[in-house]
């Protein structure tokens, strides 16, 4: 008999007497106007902290001119960032399973905004250093709250595939990053800080946008579940259900960090320090190395749309597993080729798997999140996973101050750090462990959290539901009360199925 994580590689689906599982397009099309929103809201938040934190990236050679440090020295704000990361994960986590996904993101995209703007003044390296840090603690809370905010409200078939949407919006950043710094910075006066202010007010935006978004609609029916408790009561609640949830998880809290610091070694090794990479291993110019890195966020936008629709049918876990395989194929082809075109297209086929393998975690680890605390769970275990790779970037520099090769510049041949080989061997590694941590892992496919209680709920720490096959479960003074309410994917069910009656 096969272990129980081979048998569960694809999920079986199972439907309730009488209901048709829609496809993904008659999902899609079920979604109101505020859910379509609240998705763009999700989204346009993750793609603002792709731009905020790879603004740096961008900008290494700059920053070692202005400061006059080594590749090794800028690359330290870059771990800080990351370092501090979790910090943010926790208290933003925690602010909006106690009080809501709206204002906690609001208030998180405001401080972003502002740190960046201070980003671009800064004089000297340690402000550099101390801004950035602070910067790390705002970007922590970004990724759950984006998560919850964007996936709660969803049908059960649509979930995969905004999955892959919504983390390519890191993608997505990373892609407008690039573009701003090859149209915009080379050509105005203020040159590197342009990027970091025009991130500033980017970030803004999306606050402003989320701002006049309505507040989750799972939120909002269980704050009006539990309206006549006081404020005091509901926290005393949250803590106690807090406690109940880590005895209960534990393990799976533990698992769920190593799979995220797998996946964030996996993409941070191959992205933070690309673009120095083929500029000075491959004696690429600025423009050109530009060009590839959009290029191969091209790749990552596409894999992650087409990894988290697949996920839905063949299951979350194989998805991943196919796309790390991939990730592991075309690693000579990333590394291997000098010309510009082999390249680019290895940064296509490396990112495609890379991000096609991300694009299925917000809804994995949702999934397997204890169900009342998913604001929390995943951001926190996404970035504890953060702060274990945050020497990404040095770990390489390191590996290039010690593996050289030499290249012709200007007809001089010439002593370079070999961030090919250090890269090419970096990433193999962290492929098989990411592999082999995803296989013996747990899944949940299709898990229906919209019906848990919310965090300040009693029974929430217990994983109890408050829908039950489309029942509303009400404690009133220890007597349980059952009241019937359909889902609403189950009253979108049962309209399909009546028109198809009618037919």
């Amino acid at each position: 008999m096969a272990p129980y994580f081979i048998r569960n590689l694809i999920p079986r689906k199972e439907k309730n007497e009488g209901e048709h599982e829609l496809t993904l397009l008659q999902a899609l099309a079920t979604l109101t106007p505020v859910q379509v929103l609240q998705v763009f809201c999700g989204w346009f938040a993750w793609t603002c902290d792709a731009i905020d934190f790879f603004s740096v990236s961008l900008s290494v050679t700059d920053l070692e001119e202005l400061f006059n440090r080594s590749t090794h020295d800028i690359t330290t704000s870059i771990t800080l960032t990351l370092l501090f990361r979790p910090i943010g994960a926790a208290v933003f986590g925690i602010l909006s399973d106690r009080y809501g996904r709206r204002w906690p993101l609001v208030v998180n995209l405001m401080l972003l905004s502002g740190f960046q703007i201070g980003s671009g003044f800064v004089k000297t390296y340690p402000q550099f250093l101390a801004l950035r840090s602070l910067f790390g603690i705002c970007m922590g809370g970004v990724w759950g709250l984006a998560a919850a905010t964007a996936l709660e409200n969803l049908p059960v078939e649509a979930r995969g595939f905004i999955s892959g949407i919504l983390q390519q919006g890191y993608a997505v950043g990373y892609l407008i990053a690039a573009v701003i710094d090859l149209e915009l910075v080379p050509k105005v006066e203020a040159s590197w800080r342009a990027l970091f202010w025009t991130a500033a007010g980017i970030s803004a935006s999306a606050a402003v946008v989320r701002a006049i978004t309505p507040e989750s609609e799972f939120f909002l029916r269980a704050k009006a579940a539990r309206g006549s408790a006081d404020t005091k009561n509901k926290t005393r609640v949250f803590l106690h259900e807090t406690k109940v949830m880590l005895r209960r998880h534990w393990i799976l809290c533990i698992y769920a960090v190593l799979l995220m610091a797998g996946f964030n070694f996996l993409s941070h090794g191959s992205q933070d320090l690309y673009p120095t990479y083929l500029k000075v291993t491959k004696g690429f110019t600025d423009n050109r190395a530009t060009v590839a890195t959009i290029i191969g966020n091209v790749g990552a936008i596409v894999g992650g749309a087409v990894a988290g629709y697949a996920s839905q049918h063949i299951g979350r876990r194989l998805a991943i597993l196919i796309c790390v395989l991939l990730v592991g194929a075309f690693i000579p082809l990333w590394i291997l080729p000098d010309n510009f075109s082999g390249l680019a297209a290895g940064a296509f086929c490396l990112q495609f798997g890379v991000q096609g393998a991300w694009g299925v975690i917000p809804i994995f680890l949702s999934e397997i999140s204890p169900p009342a605390f998913r604001g929390t769970f995943p951001g926190v275990a996404y970035q504890i996973g953060n702060m274990i790779s945050a020497a990404s970037a040095q770990i390489e520099t390191t590996g290039g101050n010690n593996m050289r090769t030499t290249i012709i510049v200007d007809g001089v041949l010439t002593d370079v750090p070999d961030y090919a080989k250090v890269q090419g061997i970096f990433i193999g590694v962290i492929a098989a462990f990411v592999f082999c941590i995803t296989l013996v892992g747990p899944e949940q496919h299709g898990a229906h959290f919209e019906r848990a209680k919310a965090a300040f709920e009693e029974g929430a720490g217990e994983d109890q539901e408050r829908f039950e096959d489309g029942r509303e479960v009400e404690d009133k003074g220890g007597v349980t009360e059952i009241r019937r309410e359909k889902s609403k994917d189950s009253s979108v069910r049962d309209s399909i199925r009546e028109a198809k009656e009618k037919v």
